[in-house]
């Protein structure tokens, strides 16, 4: 019976050392964004598709991209923070905002490496993280950016190569709020984190794997 228990609790200290949100972190544990540079020339797209630390440097390893912050879009809530957002009550989901040189990569390329860095057919939620906060969403700029979106969609629906459809929804984007300063890079500040070295280093290396053309080389994991 003692050996029992003892795999259960083994089992249910694992699982919340590979949660999100129960590795939240405080504000000394990792520095703010590095130094700001000028974005004004950069094009711009935003997506959500589980934990923002995990999806922040699977963009970043991406040639072509400057910048991604981590923040929080899809819902009403003005200035929304981790914890409101976190309850699922303010009808935000994590997601990143991607900086990116049309001329070096596509809104296409991007949507390649969106949708193999994420299980596309789970519904709010990714991995062991779970709830609308971390739904997956394609949030849209323009009508051009709506239709590359819903085709990409199609073309996987299509192919029968799932037994579920897509769950990302296609969203017009009307506000994008950065995520505290702390959210920021954080994988690459919090190396140690138990939820970084759980689930985001394996989750970004199962997806570099899929789209290699696309790496910057000093990014590979």
């Amino acid at each position: 019976m003692k050996t029992i228990y003892s795999l259960l609790l083994i089992s249910l200290l694992s699982l919340a050392l590979t949660s999100c949100a129960q590795n939240k972190p405080t504000k000394k544990e990792s520095t703010s964004k590095k130094e700001k540079v000028d974005l004004t020339n950069y094009s711009k797209a935003v997506f959500a598709s589980g934990c923002f630390w995990c999806v922040e440097s699977v963009f970043e390893s991406v040639k072509g991209v400057q910048e991604v912050i981590s923040g929080y879009a899809g819902g009403d809530e003005s200035n929304p923070t981790y914890e409101q957002v976190g309850l699922g009550q303010t009808g935000h989901a994590e997601a990143i905002e991607v900086y990116y040189d049309s001329t070096v990569v596509s809104y296409t390329s991007l949507l390649k490496v969106y949708f193999n860095s994420q299980v596309v057919t789970q519904v709010n939620g990714q991995g062991p993280d779970r709830g609308s906060q971390y739904r997956s969403i394609i949030l849209f700029n323009n009508e051009i950016e709506k239709d590359l979106a819903e085709k990409y969609i199609a073309e996987i629906n299509e192919s029968k190569k799932y037994s579920s459809p897509v769950a990302a929804t296609v969203e017009k984007l009307t506000k994008f709020y950065p995520a505290e300063d702390y959210h920021q890079d954080y994988v690459i500040n919090n190396p140690g984190n138990p939820y970084v070295q759980g689930e985001s280093i394996p989750r970004i290396k199962r997806a570099q794997k899929l789209f290699k053309e696309l790496l910057k080389p000093e990014k590979v994991l």
